[in-house]
């Protein structure tokens, strides 16, 4: 699909593209030498990662089929796409969907999606430069729609998007989705002593009694990024990984070269917090360093202490999000235990294209139905936020 002044073309490898252009579509922010990623999972250098360690491509469900918005032979727009054959790895569930589309004779997979393979968090999808036509967010999302209707393919989704791409999308008749997630928010804390004061009497207590047993496991907790990241760590990590992995999804999504991947060329933006006890490495946390937000992605662990999940993943993930001025953390998908260390319920969005018209229809009324329970949802949860009376943080 194209115009007069962009044309849009399909990458089966984000390899094929530069990585300085497509790092300007990431990015609100950028001068002639310097660009900063908005969120580090848009990045080049994140998506490349995937696809070089195979933990994207074939035979694992989720094959790259990209959008670049080419202008004046430069790259001025691009969407991470991928051609899904199951809805693994999305954490917006659509198995039901797909299940009825079936027992009504339909073939849902293959699909596309728009999304960050899995990785549950917000941000956006369609990455467009500052210099680029100001109609071009419109012709990349209508450019995924003609895509599946050329291929005859069920579906087009658009997971975990930004607000702005949200409204968008249902102004060019794709159909919303609102989900939740729960956010820790950053109320200009000096530190994690000052975020406490912000709570009730007894959740301060509470919190302050599970620090002091998770961090009396008998070892040492390690806060390291950058370059304090050794090859090393990441067997150790590995090792976790694979056993959350094979506990949650049977088998783990990404491969190890991954990790030494990001090991390469990612290590400013990722922080790893680590438990040592008796000089061996028991237990981890993987996070990405956004421009204004910790991301929270991966937890696992050889040996089981009391408090020491909640310990690595949230509490440590705050006082770093504290230290270094962001404004949030992320500590993925689901989890209302979140409450009570002070994350809030947060709305989340994704887009949906179906085109069989009456299979379109049943799902809007669904989905319709479902945002009215989100809602009642969270504002139910809201009244239990650990925050004082008349405190309680929410976006």
């Amino acid at each position: 699909m194209s115009d007069n002044s962009v044309s849009i073309k399909v990458i089966n490898s984000i390899s094929e593209l530069n990585r300085e252009e497509w790092d300007r579509c990431a990015t609100s922010r950028s001068t002639d030498s310097f660009v900063e990623i908005d969120d580090p999972f848009t990045s080049y250098d994140f998506l490349n990662a995937l696809e070089k360690s195979k933990s994207v491509g074939k035979n694992t469900g989720w094959l790259p089929y990209h959008l670049a918005a080419i202008s004046e032979n430069k790259l001025v727009g691009a969407v991470p796409l991928y051609l899904k054959s199951n809805s693994q790895g999305e954490y917006i569930f659509d198995h039901n969907w797909a299940h009825a589309f079936e027992r009504a004779g339909g073939r849902y997979y293959p699909k596309l999606q728009i999304s960050i393979p899995f990785t549950p968090v917000t941000g956006r999808r369609l990455l467009v430069s500052e210099n680029a036509p100001s109609h071009t967010n419109s012709l990349l999302l209508k450019s995924a729609i003609e895509l599946c209707k050329q291929n005859k393919l069920s579906s087009l989704h658009a997971t975990f998007c930004s607000k702005q791409e949200f409204e968008l999308g249902q102004q060019l008749g794709m159909l919303g989705r609102v989900s939740q997630q729960f956010h820790w928010l950053n109320d200009g804390y000096s530190n994690f002593d000052d975020f406490l004061s912000a709570l009730s009497s007894r959740k301060r207590k509470n919190i302050n009694k599970e620090r002091a047993k998770a961090n009396d496991f008998g070892g040492q907790i390690e806060i390291l990024t950058g370059t304090e990241i050794k090859k090393d760590h990441w067997n150790c990590f590995w090792e976790f990984y694979q056993d959350t992995g094979n506990k949650k999804w049977g088998i783990p999504y990404l491969t190890r070269q991954f990790f030494d991947q990001i090991h390469e060329t990612m290590r400013p933006k990722i922080l790893l917090i680590l438990a040592k006890k008796d000089g061996k490495y028991i237990a981890g946390a993987l996070n990405f360093i956004g421009s204004d937000t910790l991301f929270g992605r991966y937890w696992g662990c050889i040996e089981d202490y009391p408090f020491l999940h909640f310990e690595i993943c949230y509490y440590r993930a705050i006082e770093f999000a504290i230290a270094n001025g962001l404004n949030k953390v992320e500590a993925g998908a689901q989890g209302e235990h979140k409450i009570a260390r002070g994350y809030v319920p947060t709305e989340t969005f994704s887009l949906h294209w179906i085109g069989e018209e009456s299979f379109s229809k049943a799902v809007e009324e669904y989905l319709i139905s479902e945002k009215g329970a989100v809602k009642q949802d969270i504002k139910i949860l809201s009244q239990f936020t650990p925050f004082k009376k008349g405190e309680n943080k929410n976006d």
